[in-house]
């Protein structure tokens, strides 16, 4: 049946002339860093998010270094994150010479646990970086009231939930990634926003940490040869611009259509008693970047197994805590088990979702996951 895990192609031919005829203006006028096109879709991007700057850079990565750069985290500086996530999330702390100081997840959510955020805070602590996984949104405003009372930066890695909204107890609804002191996003060709190489962005209302983060992502410039600071060199292209500004007006159309798939997925596997489907958190929406199932008793490697036999594409994300991985032993000061990040780790496998899938397409996986059971 061709399904994929993701089917950019398919997605991209629906907005095909628009995109086609942004690059072969951007060809036309050789405008290959920095054109006019990056600085439409950063605006745009503003005016979506409702947030006061958006900075576009390189990739994601990029971003979670620029935004800790900016903040003024020094070597030995510990930093909060969720041992259960992909690695870009460590990996630009300890880049840094700062300590990544890993704490579980909630089984339900995925997402950074409140109480081991609590326990983890040292004097030596500075930032906390919650991630939104899968596209759902961590329990920010209890985060914020962490971080405001004991003075900690909140750094937001939006990679994975670009769309979604935030509602506050009081009725205040946001965007995610304009939350914390600063946000960053991805937009990977897979992600729900994505483009067609690699592309980021960081994202606050904060005016003097706006200027900032423009001049770091800029060789630490405003003013051409006139370097403020000690910056890096990351960019946004302009091509991938088109992509991105070509796609915007659609997002929360491919964020409908992905709760669209997750629905079908729920009612299909309702039933299931060794199946559990993905938790929605009441102060957020899901925009599902992930259909992430947790499989039970010890099944999970089994069912792995059988739809790679059937052709079914399917990921585990993500296999193995971050405490566990080679590259942060030495720095993960001795952890060695978190509960709910030990047993995800063991239990989630995510099933194709995206914005282009039809029925036949679930019916036909829905049927094939329940045959194993």
């Amino acid at each position: 049946m061709g399904i994929q895990m993701v089917d950019v192609k398919s997605q991209y031919l629906k907005i095909k002339e628009e995109i086609d005829r942004g690059i072969q203006e951007v060809l036309d006028t050789t405008a290959f860093i920095n054109g006019p096109q990056v600085k439409k879709f950063q605006k745009d991007f503003e005016n979506y998010l409702d947030v006061k700057h958006v900075i576009p850079c390189a990739n994601g990565t990029d971003a979670l270094q620029i935004a800790m750069m900016a903040v003024g985290l020094k070597p030995g500086d510990e930093v909060i994150v969720p041992a259960f996530t992909y690695v870009a999330t460590a990996e630009v702390i300890a880049l840094l010479g700062l300590i990544p100081v890993m704490v579980d997840v909630n089984a339900d959510t995925f997402n950074i646990n409140i109480e081991g955020i609590k326990a983890a805070i040292t004097t030596k602590t500075k930032c906390i970086v919650p991630v939104h996984l899968y596209g759902q949104a961590a329990d920010m405003e209890s985060i914020m009231k962490i971080a405001e009372e004991h003075k900690l930066w909140v750094i937001e890695d939006n990679a994975q939930a670009i769309g979604s909204d935030y509602t506050f107890s009081d009725g205040r609804k946001v965007k995610t990634g304009t939350i914390g002191h600063v946000g960053c996003t991805s937009f990977y060709p897979s992600k729900n926003l994505g483009c067609y190489g690699d592309g980021g962005a960081i994202m606050t209302n904060d005016d003097n940490l706006g200027e900032l983060l423009h001049k770091i992502a800029n060789h630490g410039q405003s003013v051409r040869y006139y370097h403020d600071v000690v910056g890096c060199n990351s960019r946004l292209d302009s091509i991938q611009a088109v992509v991105l500004g070509a796609k915007l007006p659609h997002l929360d159309g491919y964020c409908d259509a992905r709760r669209k798939v997750a629905d079908y997925y729920d009612n299909a596997f309702a039933e299931v008693d060794a199946l559990e489907t993905p938790f929605r958190a009441p102060y957020t929406t899901h925009v599902f970047h992930q259909y992430t199932l947790k499989v039970k008793n010890g099944q999970r490697d089994a069912l792995k197994q059988y739809l790679d036999e059937q052709k079914i594409p399917n990921m585990i994300y993500y296999p193995v805590p971050l405490y566990k991985q080679e590259a942060f032993k030495a720095s993960s000061n001795g952890l060695e088990y978190l509960d709910n990040t030990e047993e995800l780790c063991k239990e989630v496998i995510s099933l194709p979702i995206h914005t282009e899938m039809d029925e036949a397409q679930l019916a036909y996986i829905c049927d094939k996951v329940k045959a194993f059971f």
